[in-house]
């Protein structure tokens, strides 16, 4: 037994809504717990026999967080890995088969062989500004289904859709509420979010998405800052073949808030509209040329944030 603790230990965990199956490899052991409180902390007591190199979960959406967390306060080594990235991984060692306990021993593989990076757990306030930010994004996508409704039902269903969409908007506008107190309580998030918001076309969400979501902007390169959002274009090319170059990856959720901050930053922001319409008038598609804006707007505040200074309309334009 004392051989096998010194061996590389990595523990792949696939989520379920009732149930987590937890493979640890390569001592080959199986197991599965029900996905409470209760069973986490029994899952967690049993991992730690094993000093584990890394702990891989899916970032499948909310299910895996109690875990992550849990671990994260044991002090515990977890990676929350892209669906994407095990996907691919399965494919390349020719993986078809697939029930519980194959996907949790998959991702053990994965992170034996991948050594993905461990994951930084954000502290309690700023996962709670990013919480709130999709919700807001959940509760508007809801909104705009209900507004299209409106269009097309007879008038006398209209009265079924008007109250929906008055708690909607008193739903959206206490969480536009909450944003604004959790970045006054910090004199940290105040800061960033004042260079932020003197960028004409960035308001009160898509600063909170920023310093929520991308701690990481002020302290890198700009172009990793355009990679990190997922407006960093990627070259597809191969002997004589050039396709066209397009964006992936990134955090979808900041990239999606920022278009939307585009759209308006191109009514009232000079630097961005006359780069949008010289983007245009060169032939570029709309949505090409928004998401170039994007990526300007990325690297400005990128600059913005760690040089510590607000908007210039003139160094924006070099």
């Amino acid at each position: 037994m004392n051989n096998k603790l010194k061996q590389n230990i990595n523990v792949g965990v696939d989520t379920g809504k009732t149930q987590l199956d937890i493979h640890i490899r390569p001592l080959d052991i199986f197991f599965s717990v029900e996905n409470t409180d209760k069973g986490i902390k029994e899952a967690l007591r049993i991992i730690n026999k094993y000093s584990p190199e890394r702990i891989v979960i899916e970032a499948t959406g909310r299910l895996e967080m109690p875990f992550v967390l849990a671990c994260a306060e044991a002090n515990l080594p977890i990676v929350r890995a892209n669906p994407v990235h095990i996907k691919r991984f399965a494919g390349a060692i020719g993986r078809r088969a697939k029930n519980d306990r194959l996907d949790a021993e998959l991702i053990a593989h994965y992170g034996e062989a991948i050594k993905p990076q461990l994951t930084i757990i954000k502290a309690e306030n700023i996962r709670l500004m990013s919480d709130l930010v999709i919700r807001r994004n959940q509760l508007l996508s809801m909104q705009t289904m209900e507004k299209n409704r409106i269009q097309v039902l007879p008038k006398n269903l209209h009265s079924t859709i008007k109250p929906m969409l008055t708690a909607m908007k008193n739903q959206i506008t206490k969480i536009e509420s909450k944003l604004v107190k959790l970045i006054e309580d910090s004199p940290e998030y105040q800061a960033k979010n004042t260079i932020l918001q003197s960028v004409p076309g960035i308001g009160n969400i898509a600063a909170a998405s920023i310093i929520s979501n991308v701690p990481e902007l002020g302290y890198i390169t700009n172009k990793q800052a355009a990679s990190l959002i997922g407006v960093a274009p990627i070259t597809r090319e191969s002997g004589r073949y050039k396709g066209k170059r397009v964006i992936q990856g990134g955090r979808t959720q900041v990239r999606t808030v920022l278009y939307m901050a585009m759209m308006s930053a191109m009514q009232c922001n000079p630097v961005f509209k006359a780069n949008y319409t010289r983007l245009v008038a060169a032939g570029k598609p709309k949505k090409v040329a928004i998401i170039a804006c994007v990526r300007k707007m990325v690297v400005i505040l990128n600059t913005m944030l760690r040089d510590g200074v607000m908007w210039d309309r003139n160094i924006a334009k070099n």
